[in-house]
């Protein structure tokens, strides 16, 4: 199977009846869905944070920083865990970090030092990116290659599930505390039943039979003449990925602040943070579709058709007030649907045993989280909210160039084994 890792030796030499991707595939969604709302919940953290410690909008982007920048640090490591223990173990290790992460939230909030709460952030992350680097190239070789990118949109919209419920869940526990006392017993609580729930799902991942895939073990394999470093499609889809991240949590950090303006939404916070839930939803519905879509449409054209209309409806926003600016970037959320997986997919296909360097890759590239949320905040303190929206807009601009070169820098990269 080109492009993504392969079902082992030793499950393919199986009867095919008795070779059932549906429960892997279910079993990996599920944890598709714990890393979309956990995520999430730095939506409606931020503005707690930001009100508790009094921060400015740069300031209150250091928790999108600390969280997005473990995904640089620790996913060339992860991938490097995934190649000497294999997925489902790497996947095991990866909730339990995460769930370090959320136990460290408790003597964050017990000292009230913001700076704990970034490193308790940086270690719950971590545990996220083993995941993301474990399960994405993990659900692309559960089946058929040409479906892997309708099986990473179906992953994904629950992974969106995910994202959809937590401001609801987060906004009940921490914007409706009043006092900082409350609020910081708010979080120790949300976070230590995060942690609970994870450990658990650990539990239960480890007792799962789950079929064996031989992308690490490819790694080792006789050079085929090519480096990683060859493959443009790869290396031009962490630049997308990197803009899309950063894009996408840029807009859902900012929605609550933005929703409180007088001239958008005039609400509080605990309110607009409902609202949030309707952006990360539609993206959910998006990827509902998405993986229908995908299956007619080739993926870089519906992956062009989504960027533009992303543009559209900020540009829209940007210059409108009252429900048309609320929605008109809430909808967002539906276009953004498709876009990780489709940028995942084209820019690790054909990649055979580089894909676990290739995902490593894609993956280190969501430090874009990181960074373009702390660009966007510092254009905000300088002009403000509804004007740094041009950020995003413009990291869009970088997805349909993607989408337009991908196939052509893949049929470079196929040529070059060719020669060798």
């Amino acid at each position: 199977m080109a492009g993504i890792p392969n079902v082992s030796s030793s499950t393919q030499s199986q009867d095919p009846v008795e070779i059932n991707y549906r429960f892997p595939l279910a079993s990996m969604c599920v944890l598709f869905f714990f890393i979309g709302f956990i995520t999430v919940l730095n939506d409606v953290l931020i503005p707690h944070l930001k009100e508790m410690f009094s921060l400015n909008y740069t300031q209150a982007m250091l928790i999108q920083f600390c969280f997005f920048s473990a995904y640089f640090v620790v996913s060339v490591p992860a991938g490097l865990l995934v190649h000497k223990v294999g997925y489902k173990r790497s996947m095991i290790f990866g909730l339990l970090i995460t769930a370090l992460g959320c136990v460290l939230f408790y003597p964050a909030a017990s000292l009230h030092l913001y700076w704990f709460f970034l490193l308790a952030l940086f270690v719950l992350a971590s545990g996220l990116t083993i995941l993301q680097v474990s399960i994405n190239p993990y659900v692309a070789a559960l089946g058929p290659e040409r479906m892997a990118s309708s099986r990473l949109n179906l992953a994904q919209a629950l992974n969106s599930f995910g994202t959809t419920i937590g401001p609801f869940f987060a906004g009940m526990m921490l914007l409706s505390a009043a006092g900082v006392a409350a609020g910081a017993e708010a979080v120790k609580i949300q976070y230590l039943m995060l942690a609970g729930v994870l450990i658990l799902a650990s539990l239960i991942v480890k007792t799962l039979k789950l079929p064996e895939i031989n992308g690490s073990s490819r790694m080792v394999e006789a050079n085929d003449g090519r480096s990683i470093w060859q493959a443009k499609q790869t290396l031009f889809g962490a630049c997308a990925i990197f803009f899309y991240v950063g894009a996408e949590v840029g807009i859902g950090s900012f929605l609550i602040n933005y929703f409180e303006l007088h001239h958008i939404g005039n609400m509080p916070a605990a309110s607009a943070a409902h609202f949030v839930g309707y952006y990360w939803g539609g993206a959910m519905i998006g990827r509902f579709i998405g993986a229908v879509v995908t299956r007619v449409v080739k993926p870089q054209r519906a992956l062009m058709f989504n960027g533009s209309m992303a543009i559209l409806l900020l540009c829209i926003s940007m210059n409108s007030s009252g429900y048309i600016a609320m929605w008109s970037i809430l909808a967002v959320g539906l276009f953004n649907s498709i876009m990780f997986p489709t940028i995942f997919t084209l820019a690790i296909k054909g990649l055979e045993q580089h894909t676990s360097r290739g995902s490593g890759l894609l993956c280190l590239a969501i430090v874009g989280g990181a960074i373009m949320p702390l660009v966007q905040g510092s254009v905000a303190d300088v002009t403000d909210v509804q004007a740094s929206f041009i950020i995003p807009a413009l990291s869009y601009l970088v997805i349909i160039g993607f989408a337009i070169s991908a196939p052509r820098l893949t049929d470079k990269w196929c040529q070059l084994k060719e020669k060798w």
